[in-house]
């Protein structure tokens, strides 16, 4: 097994509700580091560049649309095989599939609110840590 880097966001609805501390108790709990960590609010501008890998899909305005309507906590998180450690402890997208105990089944809303985003390969890790943090501010 790889010592990795994924983006983790914990997304508006989560961050309105309070559940940082506890979202961030279930990664750790996954043996996930947190190497680095703010709260930010995305402006709509911000939020399409992130996402604009769906620009053609049907949910991408209203997934802007809620991604920009509060703050969020974009955080680099770091451990062996730690993309496919932190999936598995997010949950499927849908809450109703997501496997008991997982952080999408325990505190998201539904499938458009829900409550995290995480990477899903390495190369789109790494482009979506660059899109967030500098190298200086990940502290391993």
């Amino acid at each position: 097994m790889a010592v990795e880097r994924t983006l983790s966001i914990i997304k508006p609805d989560a961050t309105r509700r309070d559940l940082t501390g506890k979202i961030n108790a279930c990664l750790e709990d996954a043996g996930l580091r947190i190497v680095a960590q703010k709260r930010i609010l995305l402006t709509r501008a911000r939020a399409e560049g992130f996402y604009a890998v769906h620009k053609e899909r049907p949910f991408f305005n209203d997934l802007c649309d809620f991604m920009s309507s509060g703050p969020v906590v974009v955080q680099v998180l770091e451990g062996e095989d730690a993309i496919a450690r932190n999936r598995q402890v997010m949950g499927a997208t849908n809450p109703d599939e997501a496997a008991g105990g997982t952080i999408r089944k325990q505190f998201a809303e539904n499938i458009e609110a829900n409550t995290v985003h995480g990477s899903d390969s390495p190369e789109n890790a790494a482009t979506e840590i660059a899109y967030f943090f500098d190298d200086s501010e990940i502290v391993g």
